[in-house]
């Protein structure tokens, strides 16, 4: 049962936020510039790609979020400002500048992304202009309007949030992100924007967000290609007076399960947005003996261009699936693993003792039309199942979401 209650909000839903959504020119016709901003400084946190060809905007936003405080994240669609060199640097620290004089507060406070075409230089005067746009446009109601200011070939916007009682105070996590394409572990071409009137101590914060985004956006693949430009962010003002959460704090868990929640539902929308997409395949992993394992076992499977092929397919062929199992690297007895195919009506179990279950064709084939799939995998390897992983939650499989593309 949900400690928590999720409702259809977003990024200003948490007290003391403020967002809007705006159309500068970089793009044609759709909203192209994204201004999400605290009522005061704020606790926060961030991960960012780990590609080595990394855009200007994550070189100056991990400068900046150093000091675990910031009030504001400026955002544009339809140029990453990624490959373009020192200028391109200098243009993502005016966009810091030009944000805190538009807002009133420090440079060194600001966060700033973009996303889309790599290579190409920002049209620093439509950018200029379009922020003090950005800024005149803030409201407590704009966060539908920042969700839809980030998409690039995204064809929905990704948005929710959750309330959560803490201290007997109401605290509110709300979220949007994007992404699309080039989508896989370690961060993909994805950016995702959190918001939270918690207060919550900076050390925890940031190691729940690594936590959390290593079993949500790392644990998603579309297409295999890591991009330059992701990043997470959050912001915690403090705003709903709770206690400030720590691991010490009697209530953690209740937040700790509403801020995985937000994150896992915003992973998962990305998948399912995947371009090309035809299926949403979830696997998991049980009886492992680490997380590690079954994580390595499940991103094995969903990278197997095999296995993508089969799902497209719409083949049964538990042959694949095992295979990719096989040279994961994992230590396994073959003559153990059990794997199970479905959905949320029937599982099937297609591998039982390392060989085929002789399963039913025609229940195989008319579960494979389901747009949703489901792969279980029991390696029957321990059953340590990992307790004080994600911050002394309690996990026993680990659950990657991929979605298939044609």
């Amino acid at each position: 049962m949900k400690k928590f209650e999720v409702f259809n909000g977003d990024i200003t839903s948490p007290k003391g936020f403020q967002a809007s959504g705006v159309h500068i020119g970089i793009k044609k016709k759709k909203k192209d510039m994204t201004l999400i901003a605290s009522d005061v400084l704020a606790e926060a946190a961030g991960v960012f790609t780990t590609n080595k060809v990394c855009a200007a905007p994550v070189l100056v936003s991990k400068e900046n979020i150093k000091s675990g405080k910031i009030q504001a994240i400026i955002v544009n669609s339809g140029n990453a400002n990624a490959c373009t060199g020192e200028e391109g640097y200098q243009n993502a620290l005016k966009i810091t500048k030009v944000t805190a004089e538009a807002l009133h507060i420090d440079p060194a406070d600001v966060v700033v992304a973009s996303t889309g075409i790599i290579g190409v230089p920002l049209p620093m005067d439509i950018v200029v202009s379009g922020i003090k746009k950005a800024a005149k446009a803030l409201s407590p109601k704009g966060g539908e309007a920042a969700a839809e200011a980030i998409l690039t070939t995204d064809t929905i916007e990704k948005k929710i949030a959750v309330e959560v009682e803490i201290d007997s105070k109401k605290v509110t996590i709300g979220g949007i992100a994007k992404g699309s394409g080039m989508i896989h572990p370690n961060m993909a071409t994805m950016l995702s924007f959190i918001t939270t009137d918690a207060k919550i101590k900076g050390d925890f914060l940031q190691q729940l967000l690594k936590t959390t985004s290593d079993k949500t956006y790392n644990m998603i693949t579309v297409d295999g290609d890591t991009s330059t430009n992701d990043m997470v962010c959050v912001m915690a003002n403090g705003m709903a007076n709770n206690e400030a959460l720590s691991q010490e704090h009697p209530e953690v868990e209740k937040f700790i399960e509403a801020f995985h929640y937000v994150n896992e539902y915003l992973a998962k929308k990305i998948v399912q947005d995947g371009e090309g997409a035809t299926k949403f395949i979830e696997v998991e992993v049980i009886n492992s003996r680490s997380f590690k394992e079954a994580q390595t076992v499940a991103k094995s499977i969903l990278s197997s261009n095999l296995v993508k092929t089969a799902f497209f397919g719409e083949d049964g062929n538990w042959g694949r699936i095992l295979c990719s199992i096989g040279y994961s690297g994992v230590e396994f007895e073959v003559d153990e693993i059990e794997v199970f195919l479905g959905n949320k009506e029937k599982m099937i179990k297609i591998v039982e003792n390392g060989q085929g279950t002789g399963f039913s064709e025609e229940a195989m084939e008319k579960l494979l039309k389901s747009k949703k799939l489901k792969i279980m995998v029991d390696l029957k390897t321990g059953k340590e199942n990992a307790k004080g992983w994600g911050c002394d939650l309690s996990y026993d499989y680990v659950k990657i979401n991929g979605a298939y593309r044609t």
